[in-house]
């Protein structure tokens, strides 16, 4: 099995061991292999060390495990996940993710029509194991791990969520006080205020990251496909949380998407409301 950067792996193929070293957060390459017959085949491979690489492989491979046994062909196979070599510490260990590899377009916004549809199907066939809020094992949101702990209410999962965020961005950036006393107001008045009035909630599946860089088009098929996920039973809204960010593009700009969403499950009566307030997550990370 032959393991290069991507730029390379088209021109070779054959059988070599691989010994990962250096990796940053996460790196990807491309597997060629030739099985045992002699039939070539190509792999995915992510990579990751550090605090979060285990959250990273493991809560992928669910997460994605999850969407292709409701929506199969949305996200890419996952094969396998676990760590390269003996290693006692944690730190240091090389954690990797294993799935099946689609030559994507990256560029190209997806049909709206198909996109959605997907997307809807998703959130409609989902039901939570438990009936609460939450997610088997941690997932990530770009290097962020996500407390996803099971609760009763959207709420208090919310607030998780949230917390985890403002506590990063504090481990990146040094303690500010007038930020953290307006972060304290935020999740003491605000955020119950505002979720507390959706009242009942269905927890829904979402893919936990959707935005314009985590969707591609298969360009063998044309099919649309949805990668990177860390996926929490949560309220559905929240998916569309990165659509109201500055730096969303096509999912902001074009309003066919969400249309065709509202076409297919109602909106709640404070949906502006609650995708602010989702939003609000991911742009404090970024």
């Amino acid at each position: 099995m032959v393991v290069i950067p991507r730029s390379d792996a088209c021109r070779h193929q054959g059988y070599l061991s691989l010994i990962p070293r250096h990796f940053v957060l996460d790196k990807t390459a491309k597997v060629s292999a030739l099985l045992s017959d002699g039939t070539p085949k190509q792999y995915f491979l992510k990579c990751a060390t550090g605090p979060s690489a285990r959250t990273i492989c493991e809560g992928e491979f669910h997460s994605a495990t999850a969407i292709s046994s409701l929506v199969p062909g949305f996200t890419p196979q996952p094969l396998g996940w676990g760590t390269y070599l003996q290693d006692d510490k944690e730190s240091t260990k090389v954690f990797f993710l294993l799935s099946s590899f689609h030559e994507m377009d990256l560029s190209t916004p997806p049909s709206p029509t198909e996109f959605i549809s997907r997307l809807v199907h998703l959130h409609k066939t989902s039901t939570s194991p438990t009936g609460k809020f939450g997610f088997p094992c941690p997932t990530v949101c770009g290097k962020l791990q996500r407390t996803v702990t099971w609760q009763n209410s959207w709420t208090t999962s919310f607030t998780h969520l949230l917390e985890d965020v403002i506590r990063y961005d504090n481990e990146t950036n040094g303690p500010r006080p007038d930020y953290d006393a307006a972060c304290r107001q935020l999740i003491d008045q605000v955020i119950p205020r505002l979720l507390g009035a959706l009242g009942d909630v269905t927890p829904t599946f979402i893919h936990g990251d959707l935005w314009e860089n985590n969707v591609g088009i298969d360009r063998h098929t044309g099919k649309v496909i949805v990668f990177d996920a860390g996926c929490v039973y949560a309220h559905n809204e929240m998916e569309f949380g990165t659509w109201r960010c500055s730096w969303a593009t096509h999912f902001a700009s074009e309003p066919e998407y969400m249309l065709l969403y509202k076409e297919r499950i109602k909106p709640s009566d404070r949906w502006r409301s609650g995708t602010i307030g989702t939003g609000c997550t991911v742009s404090i990370l970024t």
